[in-house]
């Protein structure tokens, strides 16, 4: 991809947690988002175990949540936000939530699926990567890769009207052996205020100094100040990609 930015048509976000795209690639669906990409974010649970209060119902608290996450996603330009509501912190990758992937990929027709690396447990010296991020990873791979774009798998849902769809690449988030580096110099900013709206998860601090931080780390040697990095799967090449949209159709 050199050092082109590549802009997809259309992109979907698929994480477990209310702030999941916050905290990992808010940046680059800001600037997708400011050049006219068409993006959904599908969460799979509303992170209804979240809010450690006294009093606070799971109910109340994903309300409070997904309202949250409808802020932020409104902050980054984005206006679709889908709720699977699977049980905050029991998130499991079957074929049921599969399923309701594949549902959502074959319904929005993305051209890139954005989602988090389910092999990665450590993450770093003092953090466990939850067991919710790693679900929603493998099953939204599983869902991308064949299962969205084989239509005799999942025969229901093309009876539905929603018929396969290959998607043409898969940016995985990445805290390590990244390939590609998005330049957020332009939407940290969005990113920050973005993260800010999820209250109920920051209380009285402020993430603005830490989302710098590890922004610019990832930045650093690549001749920018702050990046988002990803790890990218090229589904369907490129010259593939551009024949069949200069033929007015894009693969099914």
């Amino acid at each position: 991809m050199g050092q082109t930015f590549y802009v997809p048509e259309s992109a979907m976000a698929i994480v477990a947690h209310p702030d999941d795209i916050e905290f990992s690639c808010a940046g680059t669906m800001a600037r997708w988002a400011r050049a006219g990409t068409r993006i959904s974010y599908v969460l799979c649970t509303s992170g209804d175990v979240g809010i450690a209060e006294e009093g606070m119902s799971r109910q109340k608290a994903a309300e409070i949540r997904e309202n949250e996450a409808r802020r932020a996603a409104e902050i980054t330009g984005v206006s679709e936000v889908v709720f699977l509501r699977e049980p905050d912190g029991l998130l499991v990758p079957s074929l049921e939530l599969r399923k309701k992937l594949v549902r959502e990929i074959r319904r929005f027709r993305p051209e890139v699926v954005v989602t988090g690396d389910p092999t990665v447990v450590w993450a770093g010296e003092n953090y466990i990567n939850h067991p919710d991020h790693r679900a929603a990873s493998l099953a939204a791979l599983d869902a991308v890769f064949p299962a969205a774009g084989q239509p005799h798998l999942f025969q229901e849902i093309e009876e539905e009207g929603f018929k396969a769809h290959k998607v043409r690449k898969v940016y995985v988030t990445a805290w390590e052996n990244s390939d590609l580096f998005v330049n957020i110099e332009e939407t940290i900013e969005v990113k920050i205020e973005a993260l800010r709206a999820h209250k109920s998860q920051m209380g009285d601090w402020d993430p603005a100094e830490m989302i710098r931080k590890w922004a610019a780390e990832r930045a650093r040697g690549k001749e920018m100040a702050y990046a988002e990095s990803f790890r990218v799967v090229t589904l369907i090449d490129d010259e593939t990609w551009e024949k069949n949209r200069n033929n007015g159709h894009k693969p099914a």
